[in-house]
């Protein structure tokens, strides 16, 4: 197959590679109906359903809402999904990215060396004529064996010493002005704004690198910089990870996010712009 570059792959060349890629559907939204129901009703051939709450996160807790799972846990999940060191994988959602983003993240932060998103995820598989099957595939056990990280963590010990600390919320949520998930609004002190929408283009495909590269140097987080995000609890966070990757800016997660900051209530909070 053709050699792929960058984290990111369109409907038609998806079409080109799928016999030779692992494809993963990871559809899920916060306060949606769970994925599972739309995989049935028609998913890419040949995908495996992976199940954020139960494959891509740990149990709620100290570590937020989605805490990152354990190495050993992940890894079992990605064998039974068919995932293996040697062959690409493709992640996609419904969502524009927010949640295949995790997925993306997680194989990456594990050592897979070849994983990448649908660009315009599951609409835009649908536009390009990509076929859609609905049975449930076999799906042949990968030999997933994990490794070493290729994707940094920030800990909330050293989050406040963040050179660049990225919020991925809505602004709205940034400021403390409406909080509709977490029981406390606001932001962690000295952190910058870039709400994932702004990654996007109005068809919900990412922006190109040049204007990733703009609209993130607003907020100092450029290439060389010390850079790490987050969100209201780690999921949608990869997708500004995603979206600074295409840019080419390197910069970590802070897996617990709100939802985990705010477990200790002697740690700061901060409102407004």
């Amino acid at each position: 197959m053709t050699a792929m570059t960058g984290p990111l792959i369109s409907a038609d060349e998806l079409r080109a590679v799928l016999a030779d890629v692992t494809v993963l559907d990871v559809r899920y939204r916060t306060g949606a109906p769970a994925g599972p129901e739309a995989f049935a009703e028609g998913h890419v051939p040949g995908a495996a359903y992976v199940d954020m709450d139960t494959d891509l996160a740990a149990p709620p807790g100290d570590g937020g809402r989605h805490p990152l799972p354990e190495s050993a846990d992940f890894v079992a999940a990605m064998r039974r999904a068919g995932v293996s060191n040697t062959r690409p994988v493709i992640v996609y959602d419904d969502w524009s990215g927010h949640a295949a983003g995790r997925a993306w993240w997680l194989l990456r932060h594990h050592g897979h060396p070849d994983v990448r998103v649908l660009d315009g995820a599951w609409p835009a598989w649908r536009a390009a004529g990509g076929e859609v099957e609905t049975d449930v595939p076999a799906i042949e056990p990968g030999d997933f064996a994990g490794g070493g990280s290729r994707a940094g963590l920030v800990d909330s010990d050293d989050v406040l010493y963040v050179g660049v600390l990225v919020d991925a919320r809505a602004a709205e949520r940034y400021r403390g002005e409406t909080e509709p998930i977490d029981p406390v609004a606001g932001h962690i002190p000295g952190a910058v704004n870039v709400p994932t929408s702004r990654n996007l283009t109005d068809d919900g495909r990412f922006r190109s690198p040049d204007e990733l590269r703009a609209i993130y140097a607003e907020v100092g987080a450029v290439p060389g910089a010390d850079v790490a995000a987050y969100c209201g609890s780690g999921v949608t966070a990869t997708h500004d990870l995603l979206a600074m990757e295409v840019a080419g800016i390197a910069a970590r997660l802070y897996p617990g996010s709100w939802s985990g900051w705010i477990t200790d209530p002697s740690r700061p909070v901060a409102t407004g712009a």
